[in-house]
């Protein structure tokens, strides 16, 4: 399968990302649990990954209303053939209720707000016309491998050429979408702002985060913007930038296989994203033994993952997975456990599932590692740590597990 291009990276833009979380703590006192900071990990790759500490001047917050403006932009080579409706209801709803899309909640948009449980609103408002850039949509070097600079001219080209329409200052971000004509523009890769270089600015207001989709939005469907937008929060890949694409985490998450039949967002993910609160964090983060009850990330309330801390950057996570809401399709059920590596940089296999069943042959349409959830009696160990997860019982509402560390 082809796989979605990861971000680009500007070159001058090696930040580095600030550890401000504490090393692990001694053990708590009897009848307190440790805290969920203590299972928290620090990022140290200077960009995307795993880290809880996700640099806010880089990355734009995960919860509350993220205004978007969409741009539909066609070309001197590559005009447009149709109206802009269709693009509008496949990627998100207008913000605006005499807008023809408005009446109900658009796939993309919907698909983020189930995920966040309610806490991320994107209020995406489309500019309703084509846009023509000022040059064609061959001269924008897609086909030869995109830099960052060329990425920043085709996005600063789009946002000059909709100036005069728009009001750039009252948006958070921007969607530029292509006519389908321009098949030049193939893949649909994120916009992350230099902080150090003069950038894009509009309306006196500096452009920092940007989505610019191509034609695989047509074959990803709407769970492209989901996938993009979060790289705008802070989350890496977790597919592999070589070798076996989906080795790392399968479908689990719609940061792997966007295609996947579990691609609701990891539990980490969403504790990292400010959807999942601290007290929804059951922690291990030295030697002991914890039970927790899990409720399925699938849907809001309850105890949401179980990590046991296993040095300075990594940990083992445990956290409920059912087939409803965005996994409505999903392969398998039960306990997911994998591990996190915040030291592991985006592409390179920061989160790892660990497979259940990997001698199972998988039914028609499902990948190996889908089968990968535990069912109760079954257990997880890694001697290297002293690691052991135990699953205990599953149901309808959750499962209940036992983390041991020695």
């Amino acid at each position: 399968m082809t796989t979605l291009l990861h971000h680009l990276r500007p070159l001058a833009a090696a930040v580095a990302l600030i550890s401000c979380l504490s090393a692990p703590t001694a053990a708590a006192a009897p009848g307190s649990p440790p805290a969920a900071a203590d299972c928290a990990l620090p990022g140290r790759t200077g960009w995307t990954d795993e880290g809880h500490d996700t640099d806010r001047t880089q990355f734009q917050p995960a919860t509350g209303t993220r205004r978007v403006l969409t741009l539909y932009v066609d070309f001197p080579d590559a005009p447009a053939a149709d109206s802009t409706e269709p693009y509008a209801a496949h990627l998100a709803p207008a913000a605006d209720s005499t807008e023809p899309y408005a009446a109900h909640l658009a796939p993309a948009a919907d698909w983020m707000s189930r995920a966040s449980y309610g806490r991320l609103r994107l209020e995406n408002k489309p500019l309703h016309r084509w846009i023509r850039m000022p040059a064609d949509s061959t001269s924008y070097g897609f086909a030869r491998g995109l830099t960052f600079a060329a990425h920043e001219k085709y996005l600063r080209d789009a946002i000059t050429a909709a100036d005069p329409y728009a009001d750039f200052s009252r948006y958070d971000m921007v969607y530029v979408v292509p006519a389908r004509t321009a098949t030049a523009i193939p893949f649909s890769p994120t916009y992350l702002y230099d902080p150090a270089a003069p950038g894009i600015t509009a309306d006196g207001t500096r452009l920092k985060w940007a989505v610019t989709f191509g034609q695989d939005m047509w074959r990803w469907g709407h769970k492209v913007a989901a996938h993009e937008t979060a790289h705008t929060f802070g989350l890496p890949d977790l597919y592999s930038f070589t070798g076996a694409t989906h080795r790392y985490a399968g479908g689990w998450d719609v940061m792997g296989d966007i295609a996947g039949h579990a691609p609701q967002y990891l539990g980490w993910h969403s504790w990292k994203l400010g959807w999942t609160r601290d007290d929804q964090v059951a922690c291990l983060p030295v030697s002991g033994r914890r039970t927790v009850r899990l409720t399925p990330v699938e849907r809001s309330g309850g105890t949401k993952i179980a990590v046991l801390r296993t040095g300075g950057t990594t940990a083992y996570v445990a956290e409920s997975r059912r087939a409803q809401g965005n996994d409505v399709a999903a392969c398998s059920t039960g306990v997911l456990i994998y591990k996190v590596d915040s030291a592991t940089p985006t592409g390179e296999g920061p989160v790892r599932i660990m497979n259940a069943n990997p001698t199972t042959t998988p039914p028609t349409g499902c990948a190996p590692l889908a089968l990968a959830a535990y069912a109760p009696g079954q257990s997880f160990t890694d001697p290297a740590t002293g690691v052991r997860i135990d699953v205990l019982a599953g149901g309808r509402t959750g499962d209940t597990v036992r983390l041991s560390k020695e």
